[in-house]
């Protein structure tokens, strides 16, 4: 369960103020996999680093009951003067886990070869994507957080990806921002519709996708 209570989250830019939430409330159940949809702008991503813990609010508290996923995909906390070795077995420790399993499985799922263990400032954004993707699924968490990346690479590592992926749901549960509908329906089975520093539950996905369409049209 993760539950936000009175959530504020404000940015500055050139002296401009942007509220992003205002006293945002709500409750993530362990039994339901959420979509998170909303124009540009009105804080999906953000919504999903407060969840994550790579930000903060500005007022409020956020509880989790269970361990949360870093965004699925995102590589920009690797640092890049460090081998893709070295940065796996940095977040292995961070998490408690056997690093040399971490490393097999993330040496074998993103199938970089020895590209493995050259520095990650080297590597193609494929290749940094590769790797956090396999790092996210060496891990289990008890929700997983998805920006827009549900898999990486060719046709063939996509299906690879997917397949994983789903596989973690037996014991997990998904909140996704995305703007493929394709993929909410078939990942989520509830969703969130965010505008004006509010959010409004949907409890079917068809209505969720129903109300979005009518916030592009106004």
């Amino acid at each position: 369960m993760i539950y936000l209570s009175n959530i504020y989250k404000t940015y500055y830019s050139k002296g401009i103020r942007k509220t992003i939430f205002q006293g945002l409330n709500f409750e993530f159940n362990m039994d339901r996999n959420y979509a998170l949809l909303g124009q540009n702008g009105v804080g999906k991503s953000t919504l999903l680093r407060l969840i994550a813990g790579g930000e903060i609010p500005d007022a409020g508290n956020i509880i989790r009951k269970g361990k949360v996923s870093w965004p699925m995909g995102f590589s920009g906390g690797f640092n890049g003067n460090m081998t893709g070795i070295e940065n796996i077995r940095f977040v292995a420790r961070i998490y408690g886990k056997d690093i040399k399993k971490v490393i097999k499985y993330v040496h074998d799922f993103s199938e970089l070869g020895e590209s493995i263990s050259l520095p990650i400032k080297t590597y193609s954004s494929g290749m940094r994507a590769r790797l956090a993707f396999g790092l996210s699924l060496a891990i289990d968490f008890d929700c997983y957080l998805v920006d827009e990346v549900i898999a990486v690479g060719d046709a063939n590592f996509k299906m690879k990806s997917k397949q994983a992926f789903k596989a973690k749901f037996d014991h997990s549960f998904l909140i996704m921002a995305s703007h493929s509908s394709g993929i909410i329906k078939e990942y989520c089975d509830c969703g969130i519709l965010l505008k004006h520093g509010s959010l409004e539950y949907h409890d079917n996905i068809d209505d969720l996708l129903e109300a979005y369409k009518k916030v592009n049209i106004a």
